[in-house]
């Protein structure tokens, strides 16, 4: 199959042959017949499929095959995206394959000035990428004219629901005067994309080439005990040490704690960045250009904030503090091992973290195997971990740093497991709760594929 087949405008192909795209991917090659005949449409598959052509170009079709039969001048395409960065990569691609056609688009998100969104409302527009939050201001303000709307996208669904986006969505599909063609992406089909898109979509054309649930088979996942902050900022010092860490997000509760961790980890001579909401745009694409450029080597950020990001070289995940919801465990650990890669995921977890830690378990269906490094071990005993784990009495009174309990030869943690969950000597034997290859903390993984 070639782009040819889709019968699109020649100014369309001609940007896609500039672009150096030759066949449609799999998804692209699925979804676009059926938006092309007016279907909604419900497709699932995993970042760097193509998913955003695959909705951008018939948009582009629709937009320059006639005029709109309804009067107003908004846009006659909507499309809600749950983060900036994410808004910023669809505007990319209109840019790139309506680069030979007179489309009007733009762009409206928070963290940047309302004053040039104002202006861009107020002329005829096309086609409009928002994030639903910034949108419901202009909404609330009556700046938005929904008139024309034919079509609305719903990229990365199932992060927009996880994001707590529904109320939002909802709302604005509420306000639109007509009822658009819907064009559902996601990432996964969980049951609550299923249940939004029952509730929205009519007769969909569903396309999936992900798993209804994300596989992680790729990521190996480790989990570490701390007693406290100063323990766990020994531990999160040795671990970005190790030779194999080649770029790494560090999650952070809030965004603050981002923060202060990022200036910490500076002042430790790492090449460090934060990245969370209260950031300015600017600041925060600043960041994002330095990470993917190479320059920083650790990212500190927040759940929202990292919503999106695909980073190629990005070997680990620490969560310095575990979310709470188990959900985001997964968003959170599948910023790595992308694309045929390995990856690492850490989790540095406390005491007062193990209820967090069997929600996230009890999520992905099966029990950690904790592991640990020689010389950082925890100061509770492997029996106090048991207690706090199955909930059975409140942890005893910890031993004194320095008075370590003698070192077991067996899993340090209270989950049980197979297998070794041991870091010795600067290196960690042995998965810990997913696959991905072997790859330590001391040494260079064995990798099948070069990143």
């Amino acid at each position: 199959m070639s782009f040819t087949s889709f019968n699109l405008k020649p100014a369309i192909l001609q940007a896609i042959q500039d672009a150096g795209f030759t066949a449609p991917s799999p998804i692209q090659a699925q979804t676009i017949p059926a938006i092309l005949q007016g279907k909604d449409v419900m497709a699932c598959a995993q970042t760097g499929t193509g998913k955003t052509a695959a909705f951008v170009l018939p948009c582009l079709q629709r937009v320059v095959s006639g005029p709109s039969a309804r009067q107003g001048h908004g846009p006659r395409v909507l499309v809600l995206t749950p983060t900036r960065e994410l808004a910023q990569q669809c505007m990319d691609n209109l840019k790139l394959f309506g680069k030979h056609l007179s489309v009007r688009s733009g762009v409206v998100i928070g963290g940047v000035g309302y004053g040039p969104q104002y202006q861009l409302l107020s002329r005829p527009l096309d086609i409009l990428v928002a994030t639903p939050g910034r949108l419901i201001d202009h909404m609330n303000e009556r700046r938005v004219d929904f008139s024309r709307v034919e079509v609305l996208v719903l990229d990365e669904a199932d992060r927009m629901l996880d994001m707590g986006f529904l109320k939002p969505v909802e709302k604005i599909i509420a306000a639109l005067p007509s009822r658009p063609q819907i064009l559902l992406f996601s990432a996964t089909f969980s049951p609550e994309v299923e249940k939004v898109a029952s509730r929205t979509l009519q007769n969909p054309h569903r396309a999936q080439l992900a798993a209804a649930k994300q596989d992680h088979s790729a990521i190996t996942q480790h989990v570490f005990h701390v007693d406290n902050t100063d323990h766990k900022q020994n531990m999160l010092s040795h671990l970005l040490k190790q030779n194999d860490v080649d770029q790494v997000i560090i999650f952070s509760a809030t965004k603050h704690g981002a923060d202060r961790l990022a200036k910490k980890l500076q002042q430790q001579g790492f090449s460090t960045g934060a990245l969370h909401g209260d950031m300015k745009q600017n600041q925060r694409k600043r960041t994002l250009d330095s990470l993917h450029a190479g320059r920083l080597k650790v990212l500190v950020a927040t759940d929202v904030a990292a919503r999106g990001l695909d980073v190629k070289n990005l070997s680990h995940v620490i969560n310095y503090d575990l979310p709470n919801l188990a959900e985001d465990y997964t968003h959170r650990i599948g910023r790595t091992g992308r694309g045929g890669a390995v990856g690492v995921a850490i989790s540095l977890v406390s005491p007062p973290d193990l209820p967090l830690l069997r929600d996230i378990e009890k999520r992905l269906g099966k029990p950690f195997t904790f592991s640990k490094i020689e010389g950082l071990e925890s100061s509770f005993t492997e029996a106090d971990f048991r207690r706090i784990v199955s909930a059975e009495a409140p942890p005893g009174r910890p031993k004194q740093r320095g008075q370590r309990p003698a070192r077991s030869q067996g899993n340090h943690g209270g989950n049980s497991g197979g297998g070794q969950g041991q870091h010795q000597g600067g290196r960690t034997h042995g998965n810990s709760h997913g696959g991905g290859g072997n790859r330590s903390f001391g040494g260079r993984p064995r990798r099948s594929f070069s990143r």
